[in-house]
């Protein structure tokens, strides 16, 4: 866990309650779910660079730490790591308030997700480059 979501400082790019619906037969959260809203929660910060158009290029070291239950708050925390000439690289760290169990919050999930930002003919483009106060420093 990263020394911001410690300190509680930084606020998840989203934030789910998990439902029956999402459950494997063993009663807990199918991985896909999971991997499906690192995704989202990735492009939410991708997005945050002004880029209106991305694809999802690859998502590297994903690792799940603990299942994830009905009933958990799933919280899904954003980093970008790295911004290239047309891609940036995102982590994102997930954690689960056991509201249920009594466990309080727990990591139960973190990846590398990498997105390229494209034009409408789906080619690449050049990130745009920040401006003071705007999307990103």
């Amino acid at each position: 866990m990263s020394e911001q979501q410690v300190r509680g400082d930084n606020q998840p790019a989203i934030r789910i309650k998990m439902l029956p619906k999402d459950t494997n037969e063993l009663g807990t959260i199918f991985g896909g779910i999971i991997l499906s809203q690192i995704d989202l929660a990735g492009a939410v910060e991708a997005h945050r660079w002004g880029c209106d158009r991305l694809v999802t290029a690859a998502m590297r070291e994903v690792e799940f730490h603990e299942p994830v239950f009905v009933g958990d708050l799933v919280s899904y925390y954003t980093e970008t790591v790295r911004k290239g000439r047309t891609s940036i690289t995102v982590q994102v760290t997930v954690e689960a308030e056991r509201r249920l169990r009594g466990r309080g919050r727990v990591k139960v999930t973190e990846a590398e997700v990498v997105y390229v930002h494209i034009d409408p003919e789906g080619r690449p483009v050049p990130v745009p480059v920040p401006v003071p106060d705007g999307p990103r420093p």
